[in-house]
């Protein structure tokens, strides 16, 4: 697969970020093993704040969303265990914890069971707005990994786009009106019609 060509110039802002890298490191000793990610708001609100000229602790999300993939394991007391071992390695994140693995199994008395997502960039892909769809993680090594299965282009463009792979697109307009993206970050574009109905996977 083809890189995103602004995936260094994200690497580089996540890397200027100490927050964000100190929750990196927590979350790559909590989760040994797993295929995780640390992304939404965390990694779209420093994006944003930078091509609008602010902090980059500007406009902080209201949790760091901790997801990962775990098939084996769809307890929900795995994903609380892990959870306080995120806020006991790093307390001044507001962790969100979840695994995409068994996000099939959220839902309401009588509806249907949506298939098993099948991985933890599947699962990514389904959030809400293209610009949303971006994970990081970090590596032994200290390298970066994004996970982006829509690109980064909307993110960098200060699109606001529903997800193609967005379940209920009511939610998207949802979204808008209680997030205040464009109170935040004036500059942001909500996408154009036909491109809502085109947009690329």
């Amino acid at each position: 697969m083809i890189e995103d060509p602004r995936a260094d110039a994200l690497r580089a802002l996540v890397r200027a970020h100490a927050p964000l890298m100190r929750w990196l490191r927590a979350a790559r000793a909590c989760a040994t093993g797993l295929d995780w990610c640390i992304g939404a708001g965390a990694v779209r609100a420093l994006v944003w704040n930078h091509l609008h000229g602010l902090p980059a602790g500007s406009h902080a999300p209201a949790d760091v969303d901790f997801v990962y993939f775990d098939p084996a394991d769809l307890s929900s007391a795995s994903e609380t265990g892990l959870a306080a071992r995120l806020r006991a390695a790093a307390p001044d994140a507001p962790w969100e914890v979840v695994n995409q693995a068994r996000v099939h199994l959220w839902r309401r008395d009588g509806e249907r069971v949506p298939p098993p997502i099948a991985s933890l960039e599947a699962g990514i892909a389904a959030w809400p707005e293209t610009a949303t769809c971006v994970g990081v993680s970090l590596g032994r090594d200290d390298a970066l990994r994004i996970l982006c299965p829509h690109g980064l282009s909307d993110l960098y463009a200060l699109i606001l786009r529903p997800s193609p792979a967005l379940a209920d697109p009511a939610l998207f307009a949802q979204r808008l009106r209680a997030k205040r993206y464009t109170e935040k970050w004036p500059r942001l574009r909500l996408a154009a019609a036909p491109e809502l109905n085109s947009c690329p996977h």
